[in-house]
């Protein structure tokens, strides 16, 4: 890593991009040996939410028989709606381009209000009843406060909670393993609707660039539309329609792996690069099944092992390319 940021700074210098003063006292300043706890701080802040909405929960479940349900029910709300005031108070209100916290806490308890809020609402329904039969509305109305809110505060965390509502409302589930085990390979209306979905958030994506409207959020919006895409076209790749599930997979790879380029998104290129590689063999066997080939599956066999390990010599290939790419554009 050291190595790699001399080499940056060396080409920067022979690019005339900085002098031979800034070039010193980069060197220097690398000398001190400085070392940031800005990420750990932060993963700290995320795992204490995580842990007091986890404890909010197990209150209320332990208990549930003393305290009371509308006691229990009126102190979150206290609590999410002490949150939100000062969350509200302390943001400078809505803007089309990023307006962060002038305090990065605030981003946490933004996060913590939002959990609060579809803790709330969903202990409303599931011991009063409150929408009746109609259980989409318990999933709608968080999904709708966490969108707001992860466009009024500019929160890419509440904005992910808002997606992930928004995909249960229509029946997904953003868990891989219900993706496969329980949901669309039983149910392959869901993986078009997830294909769907992924379509429109990579449309609403294009058209929010377009209309200069909070365009920071375009990563997220990318890695979610991606898996749904890749995940849908691999579900219906071992359906009967495999053909243009093929096509829709290709185009969607080279979309992707172009777009990583551009966004400089490490973990876009990697999943793109996945899902086509799954892809690609799934379309593959379901050719040579066609072609019934099965005077060469023994040759197939043979040459298996070595399909994997060129396999993984091009993933590393591919890696080392992506890495270079991106850095000779960011210099």
């Amino acid at each position: 890593m050291v190595n790699f940021e001399e080499q940056s700074a060396q080409t920067l210098l022979e690019h005339n991009q900085i002098t031979k003063q800034q070039f010193e006292e980069i060197k220097d300043y690398r000398a001190l040996n400085l070392f940031s706890v800005h990420n750990e701080l932060k993963f700290l802040l995320y795992l204490s939410i995580l842990l007091f909405t986890t404890g909010v929960g197990i209150l209320i479940y332990q208990n549930i028989d003393t305290i009371g349900h509308t006691v229990l029910l009126g102190l979150l709300l206290i609590m999410t709606l002490v949150c939100f005031y000062f969350c509200f108070k302390n943001h400078e209100g809505f803007k089309k381009g990023e307006v962060p916290f002038s305090n990065p806490l605030y981003d946490y308890l933004v996060l913590t209000a939002v959990i609060l809020s579809c803790s709330f609402v969903g202990y409303l329904q599931f011991q009063y009843e409150a929408f009746g039969t109609h259980y989409g509305l318990a999933t709608i109305i968080p999904t709708v406060i966490s969108l707001f809110c992860g466009y009024y505060f500019d929160n890419k965390s509440v904005l992910s909670i808002g997606i992930t509502g928004m995909a249960a409302y229509l029946g997904l589930s953003v868990d891989p393993k219900h993706y496969f085990e329980n949901e669309m390979f039983n149910n392959r209306t869901l993986s078009y609707i997830g294909l769907a979905f992924g379509l429109f958030l990579l449309l609403w994506s294009l058209y929010s660039i377009k209309i200069n409207l909070k365009k920071h959020f375009n990563l997220v919006y990318l890695s979610f539309s991606l898996h749904l895409i890749g995940i849908a076209c691999i579900v219906n790749l071992c359906d009967d329609f495999w053909f243009p599930a093929g096509i829709i997979m290709a185009i969607a790879a080279y979309y992707f792996y172009n777009l990583s380029f551009q966004t400089k998104s490490m973990s876009l290129f990697i999943f793109t690069v996945l899902y086509g590689f799954i892809g690609m063999n799934i379309f593959f066997v379901r050719i040579i099944d066609l072609i019934h080939v099965e005077d060469f599956l023994s040759l197939f066999l043979v040459l298996t092992p070595f399909y994997f390990i060129g396999s993984i010599l091009g993933f590393i290939k591919l890696i080392k390319h992506f890495n270079k790419k991106t850095s000779n554009d960011s210099l």
